[in-house]
């Protein structure tokens, strides 16, 4: 059984992974600022006590950080790494009450569909932490 690699030498596939995730995250920051505004303000919890166009526009700032962290700073991939996955773990109400209150965006406009997409944050947890090594570095220092 092949041994893997430590979190300073993330394999190529990793390495394109994180590339990948990053670019992702620029995206996506970018259709937050721009031409998806909108839409991502039906994923903004009714229940949440701030502006919709704020919390929009935050989170595509956030994500905009996260992207360029991921792509230009390898060396601190693996705290990228935890604060990506915590951001997708917080981030999750939101995709909840997108489902729950059967708010329209993205061509999710089923309860099926918005209901997959649930199942997806998970993977982006899983992408985040296996991409930046941040997984590989926590199991190592507990052994």
């Amino acid at each position: 059984m092949a041994r893997s690699l430590p979190a300073s030498h993330p394999s190529a596939l990793q390495t394109v992974a994180r590339w990948l995730l990053g670019a992702a995250m620029l995206t996506a920051g970018t259709g937050h600022l721009t031409t998806q505004r909108q839409e991502f303000q039906a994923q903004v919890p009714t229940w949440l006590p701030l502006d919709k166009d704020f919390v929009v526009l935050a989170s595509g700032v956030v994500e905009l950080g996260f992207g360029a962290a991921l792509l230009a700073l390898p060396r601190q991939r693996v705290t990228v790494g935890w604060l990506l996955a915590a951001f997708f773990v917080l981030i999750f109400p939101g995709n909840v009450s997108q489902y729950v209150s059967r708010q329209d965006a993205f061509g999710l406009n089923t309860d099926r569909a918005r209901l997959i997409r649930l199942f997806f944050q998970p993977v982006l947890v899983a992408w985040a932490l296996w991409s930046t090594g941040a997984w590989s570095a926590w199991r190592a220092r507990r052994r």
